[in-house]
């Protein structure tokens, strides 16, 4: 019965938001024949920033998936690995930590982008600047970790040296928020929903804010990546998923209210108002006017410069990624 009573809500949400139709096929979709396999497998993670992902239920199966799981992952090296092993077909994963392992020859596709702005670089007031990072201690829960990444590539950004000039104090058994709080660390990147609780309590400062500042904020954050065997294989699969979670990130855009209800009843978070302070920050509606390609080419140059991938982005662009049914869906799904 609860269940019920969630679609129910769902589809009027979708509604009253002025998307009712994304419920059903459009007039492209329809015309498509149906996807290769019934079956998609993405990923679930403690980040509430790829929410799109966990609203996307209905619209998955509008689309033809009649199973549609989420396997746990921690939204980092695991779930590149994951993917690469074919473990998860597709799902929202984080810009620059994907293209390590496309540089290592892993089996990884990017499909699309989806979203900018899901993290924040959280500091004492030691730290004013990316730059301020130089001999600070800064928290990671390891070398790897999608935060070491993307602190990295801002740190080569204004001319650090990630491996040398930071002090990074790897703590996979407590977390770095925690660290700071007690006063441990310097500085930490912090992913939804810890930004909006730290806020909260006024612990810290933010220091970059990848939603606002540039040159962050002009790119995406998370993007959809697939196993490359899964993404060759069902082309129309991967068109219809994507268009799904293309879908549902206009939704938690234009309701994030009822895009937070969603996220609380599918059981991806305990906190509505965690849910809903991260939907209303992220900007989920601008997919249609930032070019992902740009965004690989972005971080790979970065990545480069800190010595973490040695391919050019002109590699990892042609190796790891596919923007075809994404830019068809720019059309399809136009404003």
């Amino acid at each position: 019965m609860r269940s019920t009573q969630s679609r129910r809500r769902f589809l009027a949400a979708l509604a009253s938001a002025g998307v009712g139709s994304l419920t059903g096929p459009g007039r492209s979709s329809a015309q498509e024949a149906p996807p290769e396999t019934t079956t998609i497998r993405l990923a679930r993670s403690a980040s509430l920033c790829i929410a799109p992902q966990y609203v996307a239920g209905e619209l998955l199966r509008a689309e033809g998936f009649t199973d549609v799981q989420y396997m746990p992952s921690d939204a980092g090296l695991n779930q590149s690995r994951a993917i690469a092993r074919g473990e998860i077909d597709l799902t929202l994963h984080f810009a620059a930590p994907v293209i390590i392992p496309i540089d290592a020859g892993d089996k990884i596709t990017v499909v699309g982008g989806v979203h900018v702005g899901c993290f924040e670089l959280i500091a004492t007031d030691r730290v004013r600047s990316i730059r301020d990072l130089k001999g600070k201690a800064v928290g990671v829960q390891s070398l790897g970790a999608a935060t070491h990444v993307f602190i990295s590539t801002m740190a080569a950004h204004v001319g650090l040296d990630p491996a040398r000039d930071i002090n990074w104090v790897a703590s996979p058994a407590v977390k770095p928020s925690d660290l700071f709080v007690q006063g441990k660390i310097d500085a930490f990147l912090s992913f939804p929903p810890e930004p909006q609780a730290l806020r909260a309590r006024k612990v810290g400062h933010v220091v970059v804010n990848s939603s606002i500042d540039r040159p962050w904020s002009q790119y995406f954050c998370c993007m959809v990546a697939g196993n490359r065997d899964f993404v060759q294989k069902h082309p129309i699969a991967t068109k219809r998923a994507m268009r799904a979670l293309l879908k549902a990130a206009d939704f938690c855009a234009s309701d994030p209210t009822a895009a937070a209800r969603r996220v609380v009843d599918g059981g991806f978070s305990d906190s509505y108002d965690d849910a809903l302070l991260t939907l209303k920050d992220l900007a989920y509606n601008r997919w249609r006017i930032y070019d992902p390609e740009d965004t690989i080419r972005f971080y790979s140059l970065r990545l480069r410069e800190a010595g973490m991938i040695k391919s050019s982005p002109a590699k990892i662009i042609s190796d790891g990624t596919d923007w075809r049914s994404f830019n068809e869906l720019k059309r399809e799904l136009k404003a």
